[in-house]
């Protein structure tokens, strides 16, 4: 089996203040201006200015986060295909699929960025019409934390959002659901229980209402058939028809997102190294707990652009 390289996209949290700054003023790389003074009339609002000098509050907010993230990973993708960068598979973490399908030429920057804005704008307001929240487990197992959330969901609405490593999930619900949650996680002796201060229960059921605008969104923009496999979050598996794109992003929204098995998979596919391409390096620190042994590059930055 030939050995493979995969890109890594990043969802949300891995936004900072600063994120992209380096690479619009660097003269090697015109593409970052042009992205970003694009993505500026395109959204209708200075993108710029917020990704570079904050504030943080309002950078941190979903309907601004999702589309930050989105241009950085975007204009890094771009620059790596410059320098001749080859890719075989892709995956992004949650709203980092997006970009992911981007890189694959499944959709276009223009309409990924439009829907990337439409889904960020969706899923703030589904926060705020019905309010929900996140934590961390840190030190069960996949098989544990699911028995805890189906035993809670008789306190409220609550499911596993991200299997992010073996040990660290996050799980998403109702107030009540994860409060309960988070309880029944300490007496099954988990190593840490963090509440997640985030604006929506993510990747619930609590989505619903978000899916449903999301939906008339993605039917409005053309998907095409991904040119690179790209690792679905629903699934973990590599997906490349238009039409099960479509209907795996509508999904997303509400199911929990396999990271580890989509990790995994790409191993089994005889994936050997791996660039997180976009701001900071969650991921790579997900990669590295679920399998030690694997390369990963994290190319967020000119320094890092750079390098290669």
């Amino acid at each position: 089996m030939a050995e493979k390289r995969a890109f890594l996209f990043p969802g949300q949290a891995s936004q900072y203040v600063g994120m992209g700054k380096d690479i619009y003023e660097a003269k090697q790389y015109p593409i970052a201006k042009e992205v970003f003074d694009l993505a500026n009339d395109l959204l209708g609002f200075d993108i710029t200015s917020i990704c570079f000098n904050g504030p943080e509050e309002q950078l941190k907010q979903t309907k601004i986060t999702q589309p930050a993230i989105f241009i950085h990973s975007y204009i890094i993708n771009k620059i790596l295909a410059e320098k001749n960068v080859a890719v075989d598979v892709l995956a992004g973490h949650s709203l980092g699929e997006y970009s992911a399908l981007v890189a694959a030429n499944s959709m276009s920057f223009e309409d990924g960025l439009k829907a990337v804005k439409k889904r960020g704008e969706l899923m703030q307001a589904a926060g705020e019409e019905q309010p929900g929240t996140m934590a961390a487990i840190i030190g069960l197992t996949q098989d544990e934390v699911v028995k805890i959330c189906d035993t809670a969901s008789a306190a409220g609405i609550v499911q596993p959002a991200n299997f992010n490593s073996l040990t660290q999930i996050a799980i998403s619900g109702s107030i009540s659901g994860v409060e309960r949650a988070m309880e029944l996680a300490r007496k099954e002796g988990a190593q840490k229980v963090i509440p997640l201060v985030v604006s929506g229960a993510f990747h619930s059921p609590l989505m619903e209402s978000a899916q449903v605008e999301l939906k008339k969104e993605l039917d409005s923009i053309s998907i095409n058939n991904a040119e690179f496999p790209v690792y679905a979050n629903v699934t973990a598996k590599p997906v490349n028809s238009e039409d099960e794109i479509r209907e795996l992003l509508f999904k997303q929204l509400t199911y929990p997102v396999r990271w580890v098995e989509t990790i995994q998979n790409m191993l089994d596919d005889g994936v050997k190294e791996f660039y997180e391409v976009g701001p900071g390096k969650v991921l790579s620190g997900l990669v590295k707990r679920i399998n030690r042994r694997v390369t990963i590059k994290v190319i967020g930055t000119v320094d890092d652009l750079e390098k290669i």
